[in-house]
């Protein structure tokens, strides 16, 4: 038989899914240190495409113990922005189907921005339902953080179709007239918990971007309305936008 060359037999390792594979098994006797190479960068993709499978087993264990109680249309819940300086808090609920699997998935801030965006559209391509809610500047500045980021969750809630049965919520107690289980550290243990905090994420640094284009002088671009010190230098010079939070320090000293 001819002997594969290195392309071909780079290019037919892309199809190989088993360690035990028979084609996997011939190349361990292939001399070639091309081939070896090729052999050893596949056996360190398996491997850490085992650790991102078994990450997702764990993170899907909540799920899995209230699935297993009767409860169906299981929503995760998370926010994002209580800490900025600028630009709104949001919210996203997502109920996620039985047999979703995305390996790969965390807590949006341990992702790379390109990560986050590639989730996020499979998120909401193969989410039963999902929902986003802002709460911008002027009504935190008006209730507070808290009591805004529990708004936010809140209606994201509410915005789902169909209902959830059950919610798996980050760290936050929500007064709901539904079951639920707030986990410390949610977006990192759960998996619904993990996709609403990608879905809040994405379109919360959407919106800063937009706002950046109005706004240049900021980054926002780039710090997403956190205090960096580009961005109070910015404030300092220029003042504060109807995007600033105005009962936050340190922009309330420069009202």
């Amino acid at each position: 038989m001819k002997q594969l060359t290195i392309a071909e037999i780079e290019r037919h390792l892309e199809n190989i899914e088993i360690e035990s594979d028979p084609f996997l098994m011939d190349l361990l006797q292939d001399e070639r240190k091309g081939v070896q190479q090729l052999v050893h960068r596949w056996k360190r993709k398996f491997a850490e495409k085992q650790q991102l499978k078994e990450k997702f087993v764990e993170m899907n264990v909540y799920e899995q113990k209230w699935r297993l109680k009767g409860y169906e249309m299981i929503a995760g819940v998370d926010e994002v922005g209580r800490g900025p300086l600028a630009g709104p808090v949001v919210a996203a609920a997502v109920i996620l189907p039985k047999d979703f699997f995305l390996a790969g998935i965390d807590d949006s801030k341990k992702l790379s921005e390109k990560k986050r965006m590639e989730y996020d559209a499979i998120i909401r391509k193969e989410a039963i339902s999902f929902s986003i809610s802002m709460i911008h500047a002027e009504e935190i500045d008006e209730m507070n953080i808290y009591q805004a980021t529990k708004k936010a969750m809140n209606v994201a809630i509410a915005s789902l179709e169909p209902e959830p049965d059950l919610l798996l919520i980050d760290a936050m107690k929500l007064e709901i007239p539904f079951p639920s289980e707030s986990i410390i550290k949610g977006d990192a243990k759960s998996i619904s918990i993990a996709a609403a905090s990608i879905v809040a994420k994405v379109a919360r640094d959407n919106l800063m971007k937009e706002i950046s284009s109005i706004h240049p002088v900021y980054g926002f671009q780039q710090n997403m309305g956190y205090g960096t010190k580009e961005h109070v230098e910015a404030i300092k010079q220029y003042g504060i936008t109807s995007y600033h939070r105005k009962s936050f320090a340190p922009v309330k000293d420069f009202i």
